[in-house]
């Protein structure tokens, strides 16, 4: 029988009235925990500030969990939610998440992707217990990064792209479904359509895009797939990783490989641009020389990593087609003298 997983329990309201009785485990970071810290009481056996999110390390953490504990709290962004969802999975325990930002879907997925030599590791973790959200962390927070899942939902929009794609080149992983993309396609519509409240703060907006997020990790559950929500601009943003990219958040990874990929597409990126400046993703974080960097070893990392087919398996880093994609995606400018070699000039 087919085991179809479900969605964490969110609750809205005030961390300082959040009641925890059950011996925690805290995963955590030092500028995460400086924020609520003081707002969220919690019975702490152990406390951690890991950095690393190689399985090896994922591992040793979790055979140190104490025995006492009953439940893991991963309290900050992506980063920490991952190494939650390893150390609870391993150790059986239930996964409580405390977001500062909104930052991915990752709160929600019910699996970690880590990265290894260039070869990323999907383990199948299950969903958080529950995920807590105190809007005023929320707004307390960077406005760059505060909703960042925002680019998660857009990239649906050249995802639903690359599956199309796929199916024209007759590289069929899994068969293309109107009823899934038109669900997807909705999705990605009406993030567009909050952009400009979550840019603005507005929290209507925000737990739109929470809600909006949640039900595209249940359509990816419900088909056993990602096909509609992670395509090249996800693939790029893995190899910016695998590349050694740092400091940079997801969505700021993503938001080039959205517009470019539209581009590749022979789309107008214009208006998914506004959205993601409108929310408040910063699209140019990545700087010029990385990102051709990045887009150098996109074909081998696809490759490698066996990744569904997309047009990033067809890419030609030397290619006037790419040149011109970048030019229409507005990914071209000044890299401070800096150019990689092999790189198309503009």
């Amino acid at each position: 029988m087919e085991n179809i997983p479900g969605l964490p329990i969110v609750y809205y309201g005030k961390l300082n009235e959040w009641k925890e009785e059950r011996p925690a485990a805290l995963i955590t970071s030092p500028a995460a925990w400086e924020r609520v810290g003081g707002l969220l009481g919690l019975p702490l056996v152990v406390q951690a500030e890991p950095e690393q999110t190689d399985y090896e390390f994922l591992h040793t953490l979790s055979q140190n969990v104490p025995a006492m504990v009953k439940v893991i709290y991963a309290v900050g962004s992506s980063t920490q939610f991952k190494i939650g969802k390893v150390v609870a999975h391993e150790n059986n325990l239930p996964l409580v998440i405390v977001p500062i930002e909104l930052d991915s879907d990752q709160m929600f997925e019910p699996h970690v992707e880590l990265m290894s030599q260039g070869i990323l590791n999907n383990i199948s973790t299950g969903a958080a217990e529950s995920i807590v959200v105190d809007w005023e962390v929320i707004l307390a927070g960077d406005m760059h990064r505060r909703a960042g899942m925002v680019a998660d939902m857009l990239a649906i929009v050249t995802s639903l792209l690359d599956w199309r794609y796929a199916i024209k080149q007759n590289k069929v992983d899994h068969p293309f479904l109107p009823w899934a993309a038109g669900v997807a396609a909705g999705i990605a519509s009406q993030t567009i359509k909050y952009a400009p409240g979550i840019g603005r703060g507005e929290v209507e907006a925000m737990r739109g895009v929470m809600d909006l997020t949640g039900i595209s990790v249940q359509l990816a559950n419900q088909l056993g797939h990602s096909r509609h929500q992670e395509g090249t601009e996800h693939y790029l943003a893995f190899a910016l990783q695998n590349n050694g990219v740092k400091d940079v958040s997801h969505a700021e990874c993503l938001a080039p490989g959205i517009l470019l990929t539209s581009a590749l597409h022979g789309q107008d990126p214009g208006a998914l641009r506004d959205a993601l400046e409108q929310a408040g993703v910063l699209v140019n974080k990545i700087r010029l020389a990385e990102l051709q960097i990045g887009i150098n070893d996109l074909p081998a990392f696809v490759a490698n990593n066996h990744l569904p087919y997309a047009v990033a398996h067809d890419i030609d880093p030397l290619s006037d087609q790419l040149r011109k994609a970048m030019e229409t995606a507005g990914l071209t400018g000044d890299t401070g003298g800096w150019a990689v070699a092999g790189a198309p000039q503009g």
